[in-house]
């Protein structure tokens, strides 16, 4: 029998904090949010590999270090409202939900929307909406968001999340073609909009108005 808290105690000290991940809060977030519950039955012993795993409907959830680097980038201190695109799994909603006050987290796969959510409701996280939509047109009824966080690549970033995003505000969001992106952080500040460069990465398609077709 597999112990899933050391393996989640053993992944956060050499795939996190050995590559730069510093954030108490995130940390803590990644040791205790229980990512074996997210994978496939077949897949749990592999869920804290270093590398994504396939959620079906040719959509994965995403490596340990990718998700601790995006959440680490938002910089949340625990009051934020924020949106996610691309719920996939629901983990990564379930880390933010132990860094943030309230995840919005939009799916356009239904089946996939529903795992999430009966996923989340099971682990008992009510700060966590689930919606099946057009994630590149965000959520406008709930706008404006402290932080948005984009769970797939995109050849641009789509207007309606820039729009949707608070003064003072952090959006982290794959940019580039089908085959790699950048990861690309947004801050927006009453000079505009900043952008920084974090790094290399290769997602699943954001498929939408603003995005790739599908």
């Amino acid at each position: 029998m597999i112990n899933f808290q050391k393996a989640r105690d053993r992944m956060v000290e050499t795939q996190l904090v050995s590559r730069g991940i510093h954030d108490r809060r995130v940390l803590e977030a990644m040791r205790k949010v229980p990512r074996h519950l997210f994978v496939d039955e077949a897949l749990k012993e592999q869920a804290h590999s270093d590398h994504p795993l396939p959620i079906g409907d040719k959509q994965t959830i995403s490596q340990p270090y990718i998700v601790a680097l995006m959440t680490q980038s938002l910089e949340l201190q625990g009051h934020e409202k924020i949106l996610e695109i691309g719920t996939g799994s629901g983990y990564q909603a379930a880390v933010l939900a132990e860094v943030a006050e309230r995840v919005f987290s939009i799916e356009r796969n239904p089946n996939l929307a529903y795992r999430a959510n009966q996923t989340l409701q099971k682990l008992g996280y009510k700060n966590i909406i689930v919606r099946v939509a057009d994630g590149t047109l965000g959520w406008p009824d709930e706008a404006p968001f402290d932080a948005i966080l984009v769970t797939a690549g995109t050849p641009k970033i789509p207007q309606p999340l820039l729009d949707q995003l608070a003064e003072g505000g952090r959006l982290v969001v794959p940019v580039g073609d089908r085959l790699a992106q950048e990861l690309v952080l947004v801050e927006s500040g009453p000079e505009g909009m900043k952008h920084t460069n974090l790094g290399g990465v290769r997602f699943v398609d954001l498929v939408g108005k603003w995005g790739w077709e599908g």
